[in-house]
């Protein structure tokens, strides 16, 4: 197959099948994973989301961030770490909705994982740097929401400071444009979410909404403007 043919190709099938898998991964484990981390247990008088609610959730949003991935890095070595990525923050956006807190069992985890697979795709891809750019991003990252929550305890919860450590991780990786696009996208989300919510009447003035979702999709939206990987497809014809 011609390499043009390839590079067209491969990006869609891959989409497919991402969004497929995330699909099926959606409806279970994740959707179990969710029910575990939620203190009010499923079916319980204090139970915020139903059970089919959530696996019907998870199951779309996986799907569609995957699908998403899939086509923007298809056939390069960080689509893995971004796939576990995408996971953990279905789960974490559905029990911060839910429940207003993002839980440290979800978080460290997917930190470790995610960090160890950024590692790998910074060897495999021949840049050095990268790694090191994404720890620097990480600290950054938590820095400035731990100067936030300090300034603002009311604004910001120490759960959305500890996301902070997994989101700068990740945009670190893909460098200081994606970093930036990432912090700013957040607030521009949860800025339109709030606005949203005033208009529509379903948070008051001195109401909360998590933040932890809008720091999620800026992250997801910074990576897919900004995330640039050399692919298989590009090093094997280069060879």
């Amino acid at each position: 197959m011609p390499p043009e043919t390839m590079t067209a190709v491969v990006p869609i099938a891959t989409a497919l099948v991402a969004a497929a898998l995330g699909a099926l991964l959606g409806w279970w484990p994740l959707a179990a994973w969710v029910r575990r981390s939620l203190r009010a247990p499923a079916g319980s008088h204090g139970e915020r989301m139903p059970q089919r609610t959530i696996r019907v959730s998870a199951a779309v949003v996986t799907a569609i961030t995957f699908g998403l991935l899939g086509l923007r890095f298809a056939a390069t070595w960080v689509l893995l770490p971004l796939l576990v990525f995408a996971a953990a923050a279905t789960v974490l956006a559905l029990v911060d909705l839910a429940e207003h807190r993002l839980p440290n069992a979800v978080v460290f985890p997917a930190l470790g994982v995610v960090g160890v697979l950024f590692l790998l795709a910074t060897l495999l891809t021949g840049r050095p740097t990268s790694f090191l750019l994404a720890l620097a991003g990480a600290v950054a990252m938590f820095a400035v929401y731990l100067l936030l929550a300090l300034i603002s305890p009311g604004a910001m919860g120490m759960g959305d400071v500890k996301l902070a450590l997994l989101i700068g991780l990740v945009l670190g990786w893909f460098g200081l444009s994606a970093w930036i696009i990432g912090l700013l996208g957040a607030f521009v989300i949860g800025g339109v979410i709030a606005v949203v919510g005033l208009a529509t009447r379903r948070v008051t003035l001195r109401g909360s909404i998590p933040f932890g979702p809008s720091m999620l999709a800026g992250a997801l939206v910074a990576v897919l403007v900004a995330g640039d990987v050399p692919t298989f497809i590009g090093m094997a014809t280069i060879g």
